[in-house]
């Protein structure tokens, strides 16, 4: 039994029911219980906390705040002592544990990068003329639309953009694919527009679960095996092959195995995930089954963020229909394999993009990402086997299988096969979502989104966690290792186009605040580096100068922010001030 020291606080009857609906043991969520493997030696049987961030969400959702009542209910529920559960409830961005008063909503504001430059403050400035209770936070993955808002409701379900079923048509596709000699069209986006998001029926017409049952008749290992001679690395940010996660997993043995989407995208100027999420979720969950019958998983997850409502209602009833048609559950597609699917909603975090932090956040802990070794192939989810990818990945894993690996290799280049999604926003014509072959250059992607309005001072690759570069960039093959060569990166596929009319220091004074508040503060070297750049960007925007002292310091912040922070957060934090300092967007040192 825990050691809970609950406080007198009480719940309300609201409260208790709001949290009894989601922890019912009738509640679809309740899926999977597993023991947590804990390190000292000892196993937690029956474990519950995993529960924990669901019930956190229904009283966040229903009762419009969480009270200190409400979180004793919980605790005592779920056995997690209250200041465990506090500490949860403080972590995410999308949580309030103090009264909202009589306002019925809140309207989170985004203040990141596409946004900052669409003047995000004057728009929240109107929301709170009009009476909104507003906030200003990180990306909300609408940079499309910027400046972008995400409405958060008491007892009522958020709300989501009139247009958000639209995306940015990439046309220009077909005639670079024509000119490569494949007619073959689009990939990863072709079912957009095409396929009704909501209708199984609708995707199987299309071709849907063709590749799942292809996979299921090759078996796991030629899958894998398949995959790896496509060359398919992962499109989350890190580009890591896709075969060797998947084989790490299938080769361990004896204990239960996971899958999980990593659809946590949170990268500031990143929202291809959410395209294809509401567009397109039946092919998430297709994919995400390929891969957990493929190695040997039984438990499959979607962690989704929170500001994400109509991915996750059409992912929900993805997954129902899926399920209810034998394509989830005990006899997939009436193989014998068992694999079922549970989604869970990040609440407003941008660390739990990593792979680590995510499983702490499903687990019940905050999201803090762990120490490696032991990698998740063998110590993941719950202690257990576990692989996780990208939604991009998965869909890619889809054409694979159905077309083969020299089908996929076809367009892109040598050491970067296939096509990519690219995230386009900021100065530019058509924002949006386009997918080309690996190895487009930076120009010819940016004319195909209709090209830069005005004169272009600097593109930032990569997002926040990358770095800019300016027009003598434009010739740049767009694929790992040419940018990498380049200096810079393409992360989870950002462009962000920014013109001479924008203020660098104020974008940087933006970007440093957003690591320095999404930082988990575990590591030292983060948590106090974040926060002393962030004092140095502003510092040089009260003197209007960044002195030689100033610009050594930031280098050598990044130095051990690069060399001892535990996750990629850390090391990748300074790279738009260094870049911007490098090409003399900002504090040119005295």
């Amino acid at each position: 039994m825990a050691d809970l020291h609950l406080t007198i606080d009480n719940s309300t009857d609201a409260e208790r029911a709001a949290v009894d609906a989601v922890l019912s043991p009738d509640a679809r969520v309740v899926i999977h219980e597993s023991e947590r493997l804990v390190r000292g030696g000892m196993t937690r049987k029956n474990d519950r906390r995993h529960l924990l961030l669901p019930a956190l969400h229904a009283l966040q959702a229903d009762i419009g705040w969480i009270s200190a009542g409400g979180l004793n209910y919980i605790s005592d529920v779920l056995q997690v002592p209250p200041a465990e559960a506090y500490g949860v409830a403080t972590f995410y961005e999308l949580f309030r544990t103090e009264d909202p008063g009589h306002s019925d909503s809140t309207v989170h504001v985004c203040m990141d990068t596409s946004c900052h430059i669409a003047d995000a403050e004057a728009f929240a400035q109107g929301l709170e003329a009009d009476g909104k209770q507003v906030h200003r936070g990180p990306c909300l993955g609408q940079c499309e639309r910027a400046p972008a808002q995400f409405v958060q409701g008491r007892g009522a379900a958020d709300s989501v953009p009139a247009d958000a079923d639209n995306i940015a048509s990439p046309g220009a596709f077909q005639s670079i694919q024509r000119a490569a000699g494949d007619t073959g069209g689009l990939r990863l986006l072709a079912n957009i527009g095409v396929v009704d998001p909501t209708s199984l029926a609708s995707y199987r017409e299309h071709g849907g679960y063709a590749a799942l049952e292809k996979a299921l008749s090759m078996g796991g290992q030629a899958v894998i095996d398949e995959v790896r001679s496509a060359g398919l690395t992962g499109r989350g940010g890190a580009g890591f092959p896709t075969a060797i996660k998947w084989q790490g997993v299938a080769d361990e043995h004896g204990r239960p195995k996971h899958v999980i989407a990593n659809a946590d995208e949170s990268e500031p100027g990143t929202f291809k995930d959410r395209t294809l999420m509401e567009n397109d979720p039946f092919a998430l969950i297709e994919g995400l089954t390929i891969a957990g019958v493929s190695v040997g998983a039984e438990n499959g997850w979607i962690y989704i963020r929170g500001e994400y409502p109509l991915s996750t209602a059409r992912l929900t009833n993805a997954i129902e229909q899926a399920r209810t048609a034998g394509l989830l559950g005990d006899d997939v597609m009436g193989s014998g394999q068992r694999f079922d699917i549970e989604l869970r909603r990040g609440a407003g975090a941008y660390i739990c993009g990593e792979e680590t932090a995510l499983m702490e956040s499903i687990e019940g802990f905050r999201g803090e990402p762990r120490n490696k070794p032991p990698f998740p192939s063998t110590h993941g989810l719950f202690g257990e086997p576990t692989a996780v990818n990208n939604p991009e990945t998965l869909l890619n894993a889809i054409y694979i299988v159905l077309n083969s690996a020299a089908a996929y290799r076809f367009v892109g280049t040598e050491k970067s096969p296939g096509t990519r999604l690219f995230c386009l926003s900021g100065h530019v014509a058509n924002p949006g979502v386009y997918e080309v072959p690996q190895g487009t250059t930076l120009g010819e992607m940016i004319e195909i989104a209709g090209g830069a309005t005005g004169t272009t001072q600097a593109i930032l690759m990569g997002g926040a966690a990358g770095s800019f570069v300016d027009a003598s960039q434009l010739d740049m093959p767009l694929t790992g290792e040419d940018t990498r060569e380049r200096g810079t990166t393409l992360g989870s596929g950002v462009i962000t186009l920014f013109d001479d009319t924008v203020d660098f220091t104020s974008l940087l004074t933006r970007i440093t605040e957003f690591f320095k508040s999404e930082s988990c503060g575990q590591c030292v070297p983060c948590r106090v580096g974040t926060t002393r750049q962030h004092e140095v960007i502003v510092e040089m925007g009260n003197v209007g100068s960044l002195t030689a002292e100033r610009n050594t310091l930031i280098d050598d912040m990044a130095l051990a922010m690069a060399d001892a922070s535990i996750c990629g957060l850390g090391h990748t934090a300074a790279g738009a001030v260094q870049s911007a300092i490098r090409l003399g967007l900002i504090g040119n040192a005295v």
